[in-house]
């Protein structure tokens, strides 16, 4: 990538690299914008900087996670739930994980690339059944920017025809692995729809991009671009335009504003150094995440705004909601005394199962899709650790060599990610008395699960063990009960986090209006999570860069109009 010389005062500031900066610095440059973009964390080259073609062995850990590295010691998220000198807290009595990237392109990195559409129930939630609230905007607002993006990035999937999981522009989905058959047979068995996955990696060429060749280490970060990142696919273009200048390092601090109350740019420390800088702009644009962005907002008190930027609502730091998720996984003995055989594929399940049940014959009210995983990918530091759960397994020398080919690639494993409705315990303020090693005041997290979330684990702890016996296994462990939550993962821990600057139409109720303009600050927008009204039960990231290129394509249009 190129880096260009720092203009005096830039078109638009963006704060943060990932789907959401990412999008706007691309379709903002080629508008025409000179652009400044900061990222907290350090530079990072896909191609360069990727482990995608080390084996497990080279790594002296197995490729365990370290604390730079949650994930994998060779994972392109640099990050993690606990990072070193920027600590957050959560209330007493609450429990919430928040995960922090810290590299060029953020998450997109690493994450899966389940790239699924919201469909039209999921922008009138409370319209279907009275909880949660309606977006300003529905699925015909967007469209258009779903299909500009399935063009642009690449995404591979089947036209199902299912109302609430809209059809994309699919490439052709690659071929279901030998265990993901056995699912497929057992969900066509029980009723439950199962179809290819949709992920953003390219099983075709596309604008200059080769197609995956099948290595299985999406989460490594793609060093031959084949799977959509915003450094391998939005950023180089913006770069391209000479208009983006990219700062690394650069931990912003606060959003500063002139005396009419108009954002003027970005005060940041210099994590080189620790100096204070600011950068001056006639747009700020804030893509940090959307916990980052409310903490950013709240930080950025003055006596025009004595309650943070673009908060007269109240609102900022609201309604925080996260993926409900459990997992379950169970051994298969059909699968047992495989012929070995490469079934890498691509770095996530070839097929899943979206939202398939009517919610008005069951005792919660929203709906949750199911990942599938399991094979004969390469075994990696976790592997043998769960040998001693097949039947006769384990011993010494040539018995337990024989005992592993045996049983190597018989478990499979479920998935949920179900949504979560929005309740007012559920939010992140600035907490009064906790600094980073910058100085600038922390989020402390309140978080709540209700009945609604467990009773909706439950139902997939309950589907996914009758998934297993109907392949005729057997599940790991026996059912969670009501006193653990039936097996709910923490807040914070599927990454999801959206909605704590919601997006309305009315400023007394919420922080950005359908463009994720903030109500009160007219040349400040928000093109991360935050704008979230609802969590779905879909990944939000493919929804979030719909967003974001609308967003931008508004910022561009008004600055042509001479509104901003």
């Amino acid at each position: 990538m190129r880096f260009f010389p720092q203009r005096r005062t830039y078109d638009v500031c963006i704060v943060g690299s990932g789907a959401g900066g990412g999008m706007a610095a691309k379709v903002l440059t080629e508008a025409g914008a000179n652009v400044v973009l900061l990222e907290a964390g350090i530079h990072w080259d896909v191609a360069k900087d990727s482990n995608m073609f080390k084996w497990p062995y080279e790594s002296p850990r197995r490729g365990m996670g370290t604390p730079e590295r949650n994930f994998g010691e060779f994972h392109a998220g640099l990050g993690g739930w606990s990072l070193e000198g920027e600590p957050y807290t959560t209330a007493p009595g609450n429990s919430f994980d928040w995960y922090r990237n810290r590299q060029l392109g953020g998450r997109t990195n690493h994450w899966g690339r389940i790239s699924l559409r919201y469909g039209p129930d999921d922008f009138k939630p409370r319209s279907k059944n009275g909880m949660g609230d309606d977006w300003p905007i529905g699925y015909d607002d967007i469209a258009p920017y779903y299909d500009r993006l399935d063009r642009m990035v690449g995404i591979f999937g089947s036209e199902e025809g299912l109302r609430n999981a809209p059809d994309g522009i699919f490439q052709p989905p690659p071929r279901p692995r030998c265990y993901e058959l056995l699912v497929k047979e057992a969900c066509d068995r029980l009723g439950v729809t199962c179809i290819p996955a949709r992920l953003s990696i390219l099983t075709r060429p596309l604008n200059g991009r080769p197609a995956c060749h099948y290595c299985g280490q999406c989460g490594r970060g793609c060093g031959v671009n084949a799977n959509f990142s915003s450094t391998g696919v939005l950023l180089p273009p913006a770069l391209d335009t000479g208009r983006l200048l990219v700062v690394t390092n650069a931990m912003a601090r606060a959003v500063t504003t002139d005396r009419s109350g108009l954002a003027t740019g970005v005060s940041y420390i210099d994590k080189n150094d620790g100096t204070d800088k600011h950068v001056r702009a006639r747009v700020v644009v804030l893509a940090a995440s959307a916990c980052e962005t409310a903490r950013l907002l709240l930080n950025s008190e003055s006596s025009l705004f004595p309650d943070g930027l673009a908060n007269s609502s109240g609102m900022v730091g609201r309604y925080l909601t996260d993926s409900t998720g459990t997992d379950v996984a169970g051994f298969i003995p059909r699968l047992m005394d495989n012929v070995p055989h490469n079934e890498d594929g691509v770095g996530g399940g070839h097929i899943y199962m979206p939202w398939w049940l009517d919610n008005r014959d069951l005792d919660f009210p929203r709906g949750y899709h199911i990942e599938v995983w399991g094979g004969r990918g390469m075994p990696g530091y976790g592997f043998m650790g769960g040998i001693h759960r097949y039947p006769n397994g384990g011993g010494y020398g040539q018995q337990l060599k024989d005992d592993y080919r045996r049983y190597y690639g018989a478990v499979v494993g479920f998935s949920g990610r179900g949504e979560m409705i929005p309740n007012v315990d559920s939010y992140c303020e600035i907490d009064p008395d906790t600094v980073d090693q910058w100085g600038i005041p922390v989020l402390r997290f309140h978080f709540k699960w209700t009945d609604r979330e467990h009773l909706q684990v439950k139902h997939m702890q309950e589907t996914f063990r009758e998934l297993i016996t109907a392949m005729g296994g057997t599940p790991f462990g026996s059912m969670p009960t009501a006193e653990n939550g039936y097996g709910i993962l923490p807040g914070g821990r599927i990454i999801h986090e959206i909605g704590v600057t919601r997006m309305g139409d009315s400023p007394r109720t919420s922080v950005v209006n359908r463009y994720c303009q903030t109500h009160d600050v007219k040349n400040l927008f928000v093109a991360d999570g935050g704008p979230f009204v609802s969590q779905a039960d879909k990944n939000p990231t493919w929804t979030l860069m719909a967003l974001a290129m609308r967003t931008s394509e508004y910022i561009a249009e008004e600055r042509n109009k001479g509104n901003l």
